[in-house]
C-alpha cells in the first residue's frame, strides 16, 4: 500500500506539468479554511447555484480545474473572488479521470486543511447542515480526532422525463430532480482497502437492470483532513492511507456520515450522456455513459412508484442512508 500510495504521489506530480494557473487566489486562504476541489469540463449553467451552496456552507476557498470548457466556464470562475482556476487540455482519461490533477493541487494547497472534493453536480449534506457551518463539523471531526467523513451517493431525479423541464442557471436542482430512490442499495467491504462499496438506486435500478453489479459506486469519502502525504487512488472512493477508508463504524456504534445529492439527471444530462460518449474519457472506455445515452433515448424518466420526495438530512437519517453518529 505504502508503494501504491508513492506511485499515486509520483503520477500526481509528473501530471501536473499539464496544468496552466488561469487565475492563482491562493494567497487569500486563511489558517483554519475549509477547501473546495473540483474538476470540471462545461459546467457554466451549474456554476452560480454550486458556489452559492458551498459559500452558504461556508467554503473559505474553491481551487479548480477546468478540462477544456468551450462553454465559458473558466472566464467565469476566473472573474469570482475566492476561487483559483487551473486550466488544462489534458487527458481527463490519463489523469485517472482527474485524480491526479486533484492530489497535485491537495498536496500542494490543502495540507492541514479540512478539503472537500466533490464534482459540480455533487452537493454534500451532513447531520445538522441546515443549522450549522461545515467548520462545525469538521471542528467536531477534530475534536474526535477523526480524519475523514464518509457519504454516499444519492442520485436525484425528476419525476416524469428528466428533459420535461429546463434547468435555469442560478437555480436549485433539487426544485426539478427532487426524488430518490429510499431503498435498492448493496454494500459490501472492499478487502484490500478496507472502504465500503456500494451500489444501487436509480442507475443500477434502469441502466444496469440486468448486470447491477456493473454499476457505479455510490460510495464516497470526499472531506479529508489533508495531509500531504496522503493520496486519492480512485476518485473519491477511497484514498491512501488505508486507514483513512474506515469511514462506517466504530466501537460503541456506527460513524458520523452524509450524503452527496447527485444532481446529473436533468435536462442537460442527454446532451452530456451523448458528449461523453462521443469522447470516451471515462471509466470502462465510457461504458456507464453508453448505457445511459441507449436507455435515455427510449426511457427518459427515472422515477417509480417507490420513489421519494427529498426533505431534509433528517429524513436520509431515518431511511439509515447517512448518521449523525454521536455528534450532539
Amino acid at each position: 500500500m505504502r508503494i501504491r500510495r508513492k506511485h499515486a504521489k509520483a503520477r500526481a506530480f509528473r501530471k501536473h506539468f499539464s496544468m496552466a494557473a488561469l487565475v492563482d487566489q491562493t494567497g487569500k486562504i486563511r489558517s483554519g479554511d475549509v477547501l473546495l476541489f473540483s474538476t470540471m469540463r462545461n459546467e457554466h449553467i451549474r456554476l452560480p447555484y454550486f458556489l452559492k451552496y458551498y459559500r452558504d456552507l461556508g467554503i473559505g476557498h474553491f481551487l479548480i480545474v477546468d478540462n477544456n470548457s468551450t462553454d465559458g466556464s473558466a472566464a467565469y470562475l476566473a472573474e469570482q473572488p475566492d476561487v483559483s482556476v487551473w486550466s488544462t487540455s489534458g487527458s481527463y482519461k490519463g489523469s485517472r479521470f482527474g485524480v491526479d490533477w486533484l492530489n497535485w493541487l491537495q498536496s500542494k494547497y490543502g495540507h492541514g486543511h479540512w478539503t472537500l472534493v466533490v464534482d459540480p453536480d455533487e452537493f454534500f449534506v451532513y447531520p445538522f447542515c441546515d443549522t450549522r457551518p461545515i467548520k462545525a463539523l469538521t471542528d467536531w471531526l477534530d475534536s474526535s480526532a477523526i480524519k475523514s467523513f464518509g457519504t454516499m451517493l444519492l442520485d436525484m431525479y425528476p419525476k416524469g422525463r428528466i428533459d420535461a423541464v429546463p434547468y435555469r442557471i442560478g437555480q436549485n436542482p433539487m426544485e426539478i430532480a427532487g426524488w430518490f430512490d429510499p431503498g435498492n442499495y448493496m454494500i459490501e467491504k472492499n478487502k484490500k482497502y478496507g472502504n465500503l462499496w456500494i451500489q444501487g438506486g436509480p442507475r443500477a435500478r434502469v441502466f444496469f437492470p440486468e448486470t447491477p453489479r456493473q454499476s457505479p459506486a455510490l460510495n464516497k469519502i470526499p472531506l479529508v483532513k489533508w495531509h500531504r502525504r496522503y493520496a486519492y487512488v480512485s476518485s473519491t472512493h477511497m484514498l491512501l492511507p488505508r486507514g483513512l477508508n474506515h469511514v462506517y463504524d466504530q466501537w460503541g456504534g456506527e460513524m458520523a456520515s452524509g450524503i452527496l445529492l447527485h444532481a446529473k439527471f436533468l435536462d442537460t444530462f442527454t446532451a452530456k450522456a451523448e458528449e461523453e460518449l462521443s469522447r470516451r474519457q471515462h471509466y470502462r472506455n465510457s461504458a456507464e455513459y453508453k448505457a445511459y445515452a441507449d436507455t435515455l433515448r427510449d426511457t427518459p424518466e427515472l422515477w417509480c412508484k417507490w420513489s421519494e420526495k427529498y426533505i431534509n438530512w433528517r429524513q436520509l437519517e431515518i431511511l439509515g442512508l447517512m448518521s449523525k453518529g454521536n455528534w450532539a
